[in-house]
């Protein structure tokens, strides 16, 4: 985590001005929370990040559009979870207008500056009437102590949910970062059923704000897979308000951005369906950043990769050989690959190294604390470039499989 950045307690409410709230309306048949609203300050700015696949749900579109034609001014956000509300017609776009629009009834607001996400299964379209009745106790309950309630009602298959704040002094002023995100399955954002959403209380111009996240999303949502599937649905929605800040601050506060967003991410990554731990790949010596951060990700993302540390086999082959593919130059006698502090290969050759060790290391992440000492971590050299990258993922188990066969039965 970057300096001067440093935790607080608080998730997306962390920073001054922010509300949020969750509750339950009924969407779900489990009876779980499953209505989620943020409501930013007057004057607020909002960079987004969408899906790529070309199913996309008419919330994505629909939040793209708006940003786009309002310079991107925005300041709230609805999320359902239960329902996709994706791949359902023109049904799709008018529920996702009405939902808005009485959102923004409630608020106060033109419908423009509001925004919806939603997520769930794909085809199925929301209940508007339990919706729409949720929608005054949901405005009511907007509080500065929001963030958590409004964390856990995004959830999907999540295990657990993701929230993170920062904190810093910027030139004698405090300043806040806060965020949120769901994602458990269908995780390989090319910017998942992923959904993420951070606050900032310092102003930042609508275009460099664009940048930052841009910037930020590469190196953090971007550079996450579970099980190689994107979704129609993923979204990132980033809020800035607040007194503006000096522009010799803008590093630091990207610096900020990056960081909550790569926390978010990692535990996107480390909440993978029937994960038992977190990968991290670092590549360095590549060309360039974003060919390091190609073929980390692609390693991360073998299926061949994942089940060997699942199975807390050392099997080196299958790192390269994932390297190999990801459609980025190097040389193949430069390589060098370290399991941990076990190194496998030097020059492109393998070295001896204790096995069991190396099984062991694999095991002992297994059991580790969440997000600190659960990573197992994978280092590959593939050259003296300054291109370095790190991208994350999880084992595959047979849990994974059986969570999806029964997902809709």
């Amino acid at each position: 985590m970057s300096l001067p950045w440093h935790p607080i307690p608080g998730g997306l409410t962390a920073p001054t001005g922010f509300l949020a709230a969750g509750s339950t309306a009924g969407l779900k048949a489990s009876g779980k929370p499953d209505l989620s609203l943020l409501l930013a300050p007057t004057g607020a700015v909002c960079a987004g990040s969408f899906t790529t696949n070309r199913v996309r749900a008419a919330c994505v579109d629909l939040c793209a559009e708006r940003l786009a034609a309002s310079g991107g001014r925005a300041r709230a956000v609805l999320t359902n979870s239960g329902q996709a509300n994706a791949c359902t017609g023109d049904l799709g776009l008018i529920d996702s207008l009405r939902a808005t629009q009485a959102t923004a009834d409630l608020l106060g607001l033109a419908a423009e500056e509001v925004l919806i996400c939603s997520t769930g299964v794909i085809g199925v379209p929301i209940p508007m009437q339990i919706l729409l009745a949720g929608l005054d106790p949901l405005v009511e309950a907007l509080s500065p102590e929001g963030g958590a309630a409004a964390a856990t009602a995004i959830l999907t298959t999540d295990l657990i949910d993701k929230q993170v704040a920062l904190e810093a002094d910027l030139g004698g002023r405090r300043v806040r970062l806060g965020g949120m995100a769901k994602g458990s399955g269908m995780i390989h954002p090319t910017m998942a059923t992923m959904l993420g959403y951070l606050s900032c209380d310092a102003g930042v111009p609508a275009e460099l704000w664009q940048g930052m996240v841009r910037r930020a999303v590469d190196r953090s949502f971007n550079a996450i897979t579970v099980d190689g599937d994107t979704s129609t649905n993923d979204t990132f929605l980033a809020f800035a308000a607040g007194e503006p800040l000096s522009p010799e601050h803008f590093d630091a506060l990207e610096a900020g951005l990056t960081a909550v967003s790569q926390h978010l991410a990692r535990a996107i990554a480390r909440d993978g369906e029937g994960a038992t731990c977190l990968i991290e790949t670092r590549v360095e010596g590549a060309t360039d950043d974003a060919g390091a951060r190609a073929i980390a990700r692609t390693i991360c993302g073998s299926s061949l990769v994942k089940c060997a540390v699942h199975g807390r086999d050392p099997n080196w082959g299958r790192i390269v050989a994932a390297a190999g593919r990801a459609g980025v130059e190097f040389d193949p006698e430069a390589v060098a690959l370290w399991l941990g502090e076990h190194q496998l290969m030097a020059a492109g050759q393998p070295v001896s190294f204790d096995r069991q060790a190396a099984s062991r290391f694999m095991a002992e992440r297994a059991a580790g604390a969440y997000l600190s000492g659960d990573t197992v971590t994978i280092r590959l050299v593939v050259g003296d470039g300054p291109g370095q990258g790190r991208a994350w993922g999880c084992d595959l188990s047979d849990q994974y499989v059986r969570i999806n066969a029964d997902y809709t039965t």
